[in-house]
């Protein structure tokens, strides 16, 4: 997307989507709206979650910086299972190793010096993707750790009727792909499904899945309700314009040939994308302070653009 269409976009948007990282962490992770969070993960999960528990509900102060700060949501239901959500808009290409490295993120502190392993908690990480990832024929795959198919000449008959198959059930990935859940185009009579088309924002859908389930119609309405606050409009337009910053320089830098000039090519690159998008700012009216703090351009250099 050019910046032009860009930023167009995110000035007519009535209704805030649910497949911004920021507008998904406000939606689901405060404290009045748990119910609508547990009811997402029960749809997620398939299981029966009586108590949800947000363990960072705060948005951190650095959403708009270079580094693209994260906005998951860390959680534990019913006391005893330890998870991580987040909404990813954009392919990094690296899904499998970040996913083993929230996994041994969250379960790592589980432990202290002296208890037993099986005191572990069951850990799960659920991503969902607005964006097709894996060559797989379903919109929500479920990843554990299995063992892998038995070679002839290490077969033993045991009497084993069945085998296990899982090495830990405490290890658990989802992977939820919106495209082909969009492109199935299911009905509204599951909970995900409801949900799934709550987050891409297909209207007639939606009225369908809020005649079945309050928790859409509640989650509508806060979504309704924030779309109109200034503030929060804001902070919207600002992260979808660092995120657009952040990651059309990495893929410009990463295009550059040799691997050693990289790292100089992605500060070039960023650089004169954030010179693009001040002198785009400042033709809408925003203000220098502002354009500074989305930019990270210092006042001086934003003046000379003008």
């Amino acid at each position: 997307m050019e910046k032009e269409e860009l930023i167009k976009k995110v000035k007519e948007t009535k209704i805030l989507p649910l497949t911004n990282d920021y507008v998904f962490k406000r939606i689901f992770s405060k404290d009045e709206c748990n119910s609508e969070l547990k009811d997402l993960l029960e749809g997620i999960l398939g299981i029966k979650i009586e108590k949800v528990e947000v363990k960072n509900p705060e948005i951190p102060k650095n959403i708009l910086d270079e580094k693209l700060a994260r906005l998951d949501i860390k959680a534990k239901i019913n006391d005893e299972i330890t998870l991580d959500i987040e909404m990813q808009t954009s392919d990094e290409h690296n899904l499998g190793n970040r996913s083993l490295a929230y996994l041994s993120k969250l379960i790592s502190p589980q432990l202290k010096v002296g208890e037993i392993y099986q005191e572990l908690r069951k850990t799960i990480v659920i991503w969902i993707l607005n964006f097709n990832y894996f060559k797989t024929n379903t919109y929500h795959n479920i990843a554990h750790m299995r063992f892998d198919k038995v070679e002839k000449e290490k077969y033993i008959d045991k009497g084993y009727k069945e085998e296990n198959g899982l090495v830990t059930e405490n290890a658990e990935i989802h992977f939820i792909e919106l495209p082909k859940f969009i492109e199935k185009e299911p009905g509204v009579e599951s909970k995900l499904s409801q949900w799934l088309w709550l987050l891409v924002g297909k209207g007639e859908k939606i009225k369908m899945a809020e005649k079945v389930n309050e928790e859409i119609k509640r989650a509508k309405t806060e979504l309704e309700v924030m779309s109109m606050d200034p503030k929060e409009r804001e902070m919207y337009e600002e992260r979808e314009i660092a995120r657009w910053i952040y990651y059309t320089g990495l893929d410009d830098a990463e295009g550059r040939g040799e691997k050693r000039g990289i790292e100089k090519g992605r500060k070039a690159g960023k650089n004169e994308e954030k010179r693009e998008i001040a002198k785009r700012l400042l033709k809408m009216g925003f203000e220098i302070e502002k354009i500074c703090e989305i930019t990270k351009l210092s006042e001086e250099e934003i003046k000379k653009l003008k």
